[in-house]
């Protein structure tokens, strides 16, 4: 399976950053306890941080914003996932724990207020690529709604959009039956490369500590 970036794309957003992580025959299950506590004791400590600022005062949630807008779509209607993440928390609508792979991406969200998704990879039809949604794409998603994509980024396979910044779709959700997953991380568009590398390197290594099986890491970028 390869996974690419619409050229067109960099004509918007030159310095677009995607890391891209491949996880085989890994064991989705209930999240260990330092997992879900640490997760908690992020939502807290946020909360309290929250208290004297705004959700868009982040620099990393202000960027992601500004990328929708680019786009097309409207950041106040369409707000991306790190940022509604973080408005749940504001408001003390902590996330419950769900599984170690789902658990481990929101808590990455948090951690570094970026979006991120997480796929089934063996659900994923063909290979990947992150466009722009076209007029009358929309898919299904876990918000459980059917959602507009024309303006989003969006990962696509053959069938269509089946994820985004904003929501990720129903038909490719990891499951507790998931053995093969890919990790799709929005990036701040500032990072270096290098530390983008090292930032992949290690979600990828904190995922396989908990859910088990392989890692393999790229990071995708305008060459020249």
């Amino acid at each position: 399976m390869e996974v690419h970036i619409d050229p067109s794309l960099y004509e918007v957003i030159p310095y677009l950053k995607i890391g891209v992580i491949h996880y085989d025959n890994i064991t989705v299950g209930d999240s260990p306890q330092m997992l879900k506590g640490r997760l908690q004791l992020f939502q807290e400590n946020a909360y309290f941080e929250l208290e004297d600022k705004n959700v868009t005062d982040y620099e990393e949630i202000k960027e992601w914003r500004a990328i929708f807008k680019k786009l097309g779509k409207d950041p106040n209607r369409y707000r991306h996932s790190a940022e509604a993440l973080y408005r749940r928390v504001k408001k003390q609508n902590y996330l419950p724990p769900l599984n170690s792979a789902t658990d481990l991406n929101n808590f990455f969200s948090l951690q570094y207020k970026i979006p991120l998704g997480i796929y089934d990879k063996d659900q994923i039809r063909g290979d990947v690529e992150l466009r722009k949604g076209r007029a009358e794409e929309q898919y299904e998603g876990l918000n459980g709604r059917k959602n507009n994509a024309e303006n989003l980024l969006v990962t696509a396979d053959d069938e269509g959009p089946f994820g985004s910044p904003f929501v990720d779709s129903s038909r490719t959700a990891v499951t507790p039956k998931t053995t093969n997953a890919l990790q799709i991380v929005y990036l701040s568009p500032k990072i270096e490369l290098h530390n983008a590398q090292k930032l992949v390197e290690s979600l990828a290594s904190m995922f396989t500590h908990i859910n088990g099986g392989k890692a393999r890491n790229d990071i995708l970028a305008q060459t020249n």
